[in-house]
């Protein structure tokens, strides 16, 4: 996603933390458990909007706001059935998906199908510029809603939905896609009442879900969002506590010190000061385990050729970084060297598919750099945002470069991952850049055409307008496997073209390091980095 195109850009070395108020818990409303927590959260991109959310502040908030047609395992990462009853192919082309009953959006309006339709109908129309349309581009009539750069949509509506009765609709896909069902628990795909069509711009400062949460009040920018229990929600999935703040931090530290002062119950990524004595402080308290995440170092290829277009710079850069210190010494184990654009808890990672150029080996290094022609000016600039806790690892990684490869390094912070995602978006900002990327659902394939894709140049997360027919083709090829065995196959072929290329250097994929104080129990942590805050309870 991004910083997640849904997963989704990661907006911290540590994603998104969780906290509690000033004044600790609370045991209001005590009724199905009750009590109130506040949990740290990052200042979202933009309004709180399904469609239009591809990093992991809004989706955090997104996660308690609203229910999906399905969720993932917290443990295995399969997709289960959520609001939706069925969801049946016998083609992988044709779908048809039932919803159940029980589900009402905050308001009080029935979740049906045409809540799925509309606010699909709505995230495929390119004139809305919403985040998630790359995840559209698979329905029979997305061309027609976003036919590209200076053309008009032709259509209102995409043609490939059909609502059949109030509890049922069908998706008609262009081409077979044996993923399809797996892709429905992300963000994008979350129905949207027919309050959103008023004003959605409005609605992102107080969305109206249907999840276990509702909102209370609106969204109080740079400050808090805060959240109440629905109690209209079905029995078995109500929220035990009853309300959350998600209070906005641009300090991780100070979120940890909130933390160990019993103020903050959980932190759901902790920064990097913490680690070194965590496990013994915290104990059982705290969890240590794989999650989606994949960081990198962005490379803007299009809009600075002259630094990045060579492939041998690139490959050079990449040698020249030493993961396993910088896993080690700046995260204390909780980095490991990443060695596949696909994370290892994904079906489809192969260690050591980076090979030779993922590989530390600075002689190398330098040897192909200088053959190459090196960088204008012997100069390089390093981008990232400063609200994330990743100044210590881009500062390692530009003095291993300076080191290694004799050139000049900046390190460039932004103060908001927003900031830095908005730069980079209007092609603003020339340097290579920190970015992370957390699934938005298990697959293979969402390391690799959220961020590679062409599509998802002008609406998506391809921040380095990467470019390759071959890839598109091999992509096509998989997504249209009726076997899901070969379909892997050439998805990693797919992921071969992208090692070969080296658009973006894999770096570290993430540990989940996660906290929490004595008051409260049964915290849990998504492998997208989520809070299931559904389930938390004081203890």
């Amino acid at each position: 996603m991004r910083g997640a195109t849904s997963a989704k850009w990661v907006a911290g070395a540590v994603i998104v933390a969780m906290a509690a108020t000033a004044c600790s818990t609370s045991k209001d409303n005590a009724g199905e458990g009750g009590g109130n927590i506040t949990v740290q959260l990052g200042e979202p991109q933009h309004g709180l909007v399904g469609q239009n959310t591809a990093e992991s502040e809004g989706a955090e908030v997104l996660h308690a706001l609203f229910t999906g047609l399905v969720n993932y395992d917290n443990k295995t990462n399969e997709p289960k059935l959520a609001v939706a009853e069925s969801i049946e192919t016998t083609d992988s082309k044709t779908w048809t998906i039932k919803i159940k009953d029980g589900y009402t959006f905050h308001n009080g309006e029935k979740v049906d199908a045409q809540s799925f339709v509309r606010a699909w109908n709505w995230g495929a129309n390119q004139d809305n510029a919403a985040e998630g349309l790359p995840f559209f581009a698979k329905i029979d009539g997305s061309d027609e809603l976003a036919p590209g750069k200076d053309k008009k949509p032709t259509a209102k509506e995409l043609k490939g939905l059909k609502v059949v009765d109030e509890k049922t609709f069908t998706v008609t896909l262009k081409e077979s896609f044996s993923q399809f069902k797996t892709m429905l628990g992300y963000n994008a795909f979350y129905p949207l009442p027919k309050a959103f069509e008023a004003d959605p711009k409005k609605f992102g400062e107080a969305p109206i879900g249907n999840g276990a949460f509702q909102m209370d009040g609106v969204w109080d920018h740079n400050k808090q969002i805060k959240v109440k229990r629905y109690d209209k929600y079905p029995a078995e999935g109500r929220a035990k506590l009853s309300g959350v703040t998600f209070k906005i931090y641009d300090n991780l530290d100070t979120a940890y010190n909130d933390l160990r002062a019993d103020n903050i119950q959980i932190l759901d990524k902790l920064p990097i000061s913490a680690m070194a004595t965590v496990s013994q402080e915290f104990g059982e308290r705290y969890i240590y385990k794989p999650e989606s995440g994949v960081g990198y170092l962005g490379l803007p290829l299009e809009q600075n050729p002259e630094t990045f277009g060579k492939l041998e710079i690139r490959q050079a850069i990449s040698m020249a970084i030493d993961r396993d210190a910088i896993g080690k010494s700046i995260f204390n184990g909780t980095r490991k060297p990443a060695d596949d654009f696909i994370s290892p808890i994904v079906p489809g990672y192969r260690k050591g598919a980076l090979g030779e150029f993922g590989t530390y080996n600075p002689a190398k290094a330098k040897e192909i750099f200088e053959k190459a022609g090196g960088v204008p000016g012997n100069k390089m600039e390093l981008g990232y945002n400063a609200d994330g806790g990743h100044k210590e690892w881009i500062e390692a990684v530009a003095n291993q470069l300076k080191q290694n490869l004799g050139i000049e390094v900046t390190a460039k912070p932004y103060a908001k991952f927003g900031d830095m995602l908005d730069d980079l978006g209007a092609s603003k900002y020339k340097g290579a850049f920190r970015m992370a990327w957390s699934m938005d659902y298990p697959a293979a394939e969402n390391y690799l055409r959220p961020i590679f894709s062409k599509v998802a140049i002008e609406n998506g997360s391809n921040y380095g307008h990467y470019k390759n027919d071959e890839f598109e083709a091999v992509m096509k090829q998989a997504d249209e496997a009726k076997d899901p065995a070969e379909g892997l196959k050439l998805y990693q072929k797919a992921d071969d073209i992208i090692i070969r290329d080296l658009p973006y250097i894999p770096v570290f994929t993430y540990m989940s390091s996660s906290a929490y104080s004595k008051s409260v129990k049964n915290v849990e942590v998504d492998a997208q980095g989520r809070m299931d805050l559904a389930n938390v309870e004081l203890s």
